[in-house]
């Protein structure tokens, strides 16, 4: 069982180096060879998305507002979307938190008393933000300084 596990990483790994995006995906800090299989397996290339907020949506990764008749609850975490391609954003997002750029985002939010992982997820939006700028414009991963956003 584990060799057929080696067997299968092996050659998911040969397929990621393959195609012509995974330079793009991994060049993004958090982003391995699983993540990256997976982040491509659910979007490809990303022009079916027209804006980055349409890739957060179908990742689940933007807020949705809940109302009934009069009564607005404000803005929660979305159950709907892509599973997956969450996951793959989410185990990003906290791999990437090694990352001086990230990890000034996620202070950020955790000073702003939010919790971990409502920290770890407006980190994964935001890291949907810039993939979608990546895959659209075919470039690599350029930290951004913490004061400019």
């Amino acid at each position: 069982m584990l060799d057929q596990r080696k067997l299968l990483a092996g050659r998911i790994e040969e397929l990621l180096e393959d195609h012509p995006l995974s330079k793009v995906l991994t060049s993004m800090p958090g982003i391995g060879v699983r993540t990256g299989a997976r982040i491509l397996i659910e979007v490809g290339d990303g022009s079916t998305f027209p804006t980055a907020g349409h890739l957060a949506a179908y990742g689940g990764l933007a807020p949705a507002t809940r109302s009934s008749g009069s009564s607005i609850r404000g803005e929660q975490p979305s159950r709907r979307g892509n599973k997956q391609l969450k996951r793959a954003f989410f185990l990003s997002a906290f791999a990437a938190l090694g990352d001086p750029t990230s990890r000034a985002s996620y202070d950020k939010k955790i000073s702003q008393c939010k919790h971990h992982t409502q920290a770890l997820l407006c980190l994964a939006r935001r890291r949907a933000d810039v993939l979608f700028a990546m895959l659209r414009d075919g470039t690599f991963y350029e930290p951004q300084p913490a004061g400019t956003r």
